[in-house]
Formats: structure tokens, C-alpha cells, sequence
């Protein structure tokens, strides 16, 4: 079975942190690519043992606000 996570990358330090937004799983890598690749693995070991999750789409988008 396959699902469609949603996933936030920001950069701490050296790291690029992925996570997913449905369940909070994250993992981290030196390249954007190399944090999703071990979050993709991170996910596939989470729900090895749990249901799939039906998840319905999100948008995702970014505001200005005065400060």
C-alpha cells in the first residue's frame, strides 16, 4: 500500500531536517536529498507495524506579517 506524505525541510546548521507532517516522523542529512531518502526510510520502518494512515491533502504556504 502507498501513501502521500506531506514533508517540511528547513536547514539547521550543517543539516537539512525533513519531517513528515502527518505523524512527526523526522530525520535529518547533509543534502535535502539525502534527508528525504533517510525520512522515506524512517517512514517505511514506522508503518511497518501500523495501519496507513487515509490522509486527505494539504496545502501548504508561507505569509508576511509586520513585526
Amino acid at each position: 500500500m502507498r501513501f502521500t506524505a506531506t514533508v517540511s525541510i528547513h536547514k539547521e546548521d550543517e543539516w537539512y531536517v525533513a519531517k513528515c507532517l502527518e505523524n512527526s516522523v523526522a530525520s535529518h542529512g547533509k543534502s535535502m536529498e539525502e534527508a528525504l531518502t533517510y525520512l522515506k526510510e524512517a517512514l517505511e520502518l514506522y508503518y511497518e507495524d501500523e495501519e496507513i494512515p487515509v490522509v486527505e491533502p494539504r496545502f501548504i504556504t508561507t505569509m508576511e506579517i509586520a513585526v
